[in-house]
């Protein structure tokens, strides 16, 4: 609000009276106008800098604004739908899963360890949703699908939810020093050289293929062998077999995978699961597993010879 303070004409020719009326009408004015009003009055008189910190200290958003902790500063954090989500929240969890540590106002936080981030995805509908990118992707340690649950499961689910559902009654059964003596375990697990290449050359395989137009990353290798660690833990075994990575094959890699149109085109038409069974037979075909010798020498876990 602007009171101006030049003398006018008035109807009776006194410039003095029209001083003092437009005098009383601010003051009417500002003693029946909010606070603000009076305060934006007052600030209009001084200089700009004087303005902005005035706008600053009387600004209900900075006054009130405060900062607490997102719920992505948690050990295991569940991302329904992810696809639903805009690209900006997308590439916000990008630092999150790669770097374990978000970024506020320049300033960084570390996340939680261990962090794990799940995330499911409607593979039904499209309408409204953002495909993830191929940076994002490769992030994610395996991809798996649950599909529909067999008839006794799906009975134990009805009788499970008459009355609420299940998940309230959830409970802890790990803490997390649990997990990182489990990590700790798994990072032991004895895998010999033989495999170790075998898994670099498959995912080499995996970007030599005629299918594919961008193959797996160093990432692959790397989950690859984490994962078939991983599973020997699982299975009581302290050491990997070459079953544990042909088996892990599918859900660490295929995600990872950029195809051609002619291998989107056989998945339509035989659907997913026959053409990575397929494509994986391609792989191993080009990077053949190693197989063991009975008439080779036996060392100890951990101390093969080197040559």
């Amino acid at each position: 609000m602007t009171v101006s303070s030049r003398p006018r004409c008035s109807p009776t020719g006194s410039s003095t009276t029209s001083r003092r009326s437009s005098t009383a009408s601010a003051r009417r004015s500002s003693s029946s106008s909010p606070p603000w009003c009076a305060a934006a009055t007052s600030c209009s008189r001084t200089s700009p800098a004087r303005r902005r910190r005035c706008s600053r200290a009387r600004s209900p958003s900075r006054s009130t604004a405060r900062r607490r902790r997102a719920s992505i500063f948690a050990n295991v954090v569940l991302v329904d739908e992810i696809n639903r989500a805009m690209p900006k929240t997308q590439s916000a969890l990008l630092e999150a899963m790669a770097e374990q540590q978000v970024t506020v106002d320049g300033e960084t936080r570390v996340l939680p360890d261990p962090f794990l981030l799940l995330a499911t995805e409607n593979p039904i509908e499209y309408e409204g949703t953002f495909p993830l990118p191929e940076a994002q992707l490769d992030r994610f340690f395996l991809k798996t699908a649950l599909g529909y649950p067999d008839i006794d499961d799906e009975r134990r689910i009805l009788t499970e939810q008459r009355t609420g559902h299940p998940l309230r009654l959830l409970e802890a059964v790990l803490t997390v020093e649990d997990v990182q003596q489990l990590k700790r375990a798994a990072q032991e697990v004895y895998v010999d050289e033989l495999i170790q290449r075998w898994i670099v050359e498959l995912v080499r395989a995996t970007r030599e293929s005629e299918f594919v137009a961008i193959g797996a990353s160093v990432r692959g290798s790397l989950a690859l062998e984490r994962a078939a660690r991983g599973w020997s833990l699982l299975n009581d075994r302290s050491f990997v077999v070459p079953e544990d990575v042909e088996r892990l094959f599918i859900p660490v890699l295929m995600h990872r995978i950029v195809f051609r149109p002619a291998f989107l085109a056989e998945a339509r038409r035989n659907g997913w699961a026959a053409a990575s069974a397929s494509f994986k037979e391609a792989c191993l075909v080009a990077a053949p597993k190693p197989e063991a010798d009975p008439d080779g020498e036996v060392f100890a876990l951990g101390t093969r010879p080197r040559h």
